[in-house]
């Protein structure tokens, strides 16, 4: 089985430290293939950072031949329904795979995530999965996710007392880390604070091998199916559905444009 572990920056080392977290709990057999964005911000830390990085993300699903599965390594899980739509394999994000994670082992969890301008990020997945009754509360550290890959940085420290902090203000009982860049981190915090914490990069992974050993793919029904054949001009034009999607699909897309 091959899952594609894409890191929607442009940070190489960062792909490799979710590489690591990926491949110490991929079961044998599992193939993890990093892929790390070649357009883009070296670090998503806003709205309009993430909105750029949908391309570089479809990019890498679009290019070569499918993986099993796909992963998104950012935790505002960008792009990650237009992903679904571009392939038949399944697509995971962090953030969801971690939230979903999180409730298999506690009732209550909190986000321990990085900028503050970010939180509102993840208060909105939080709504749009339906996590508002398990999740307790989205906390910012403010630290730079770029801090996150420097040794000499006091990252662990602060992450470590935002998360004692949800513990005893929040009451949570588990810790959902809101960065792929914290993926290294868990084991870490595990141990200091007693809970189970979760790595969205971890979670994904292990939820990837499940589906695919299931034998389930993406719903090509409805708002998954292929994107509808259309002129994209401009810039975009490279992006258009008639050049990118599978040959035999495009007679059905275009019966459901009808």
């Amino acid at each position: 089985m091959q899952i594609k572990l894409i890191n929607p920056n442009t940070t190489a080392s960062m792909t490799e430290l979710m590489g690591e977290a990926a491949r110490a709990v991929a079961a044998p057999g599992s193939e993890i293939l990093l892929a790390t964005s070649r357009s883009g911000a070296a670090s998503i830390e806003g709205h309009y950072d993430e909105a750029l990085s949908v391309l570089g993300v479809l990019d890498q699903i679009l290019e070569g031949d499918p993986a099993d599965a796909y992963v998104i390594g950012c935790f505002g899980d960008p792009g990650l329904l237009a992903a679904r739509e571009a392939t038949s394999s399944p697509v995971f994000g962090i953030a969801e795979a971690a939230m979903h994670a999180a409730t298999f082992v506690a009732t209550s969890f909190s986000v321990v995530t990085t900028l503050e301008r970010t939180r509102v990020i993840a208060e909105h997945l939080v709504r749009n999965y339906g996590m508002q009754d398990h999740c307790r509360r989205v906390r910012a550290t403010d630290v730079p996710v770029l801090e996150l890959d420097r040794p000499e940085s006091n990252a662990r420290a602060v992450i470590l007392a935002e998360c004692e902090k949800a513990l005893r203000e929040d009451r949570s009982e588990a810790i959902v880390l809101g960065c792929a860049g914290m993926a290294d981190l868990a084991q870490f915090l595990e141990r200091e604070l007693g809970v189970p914490v979760i790595d969205g990069v971890a979670a994904a992974v292990k939820f990837a091998e499940a589906i695919v050993g299931m034998g389930l793919r993406t719903s090509k029904a409805g708002d998954l199916a292929y994107p509808l054949p259309k002129p994209y001009i401009g810039k975009l034009s490279g992006y258009a559905p008639a050049r990118l999607f599978p040959a035999n699909e495009r007679q059905r897309i275009a019966r459901a444009a009808i």
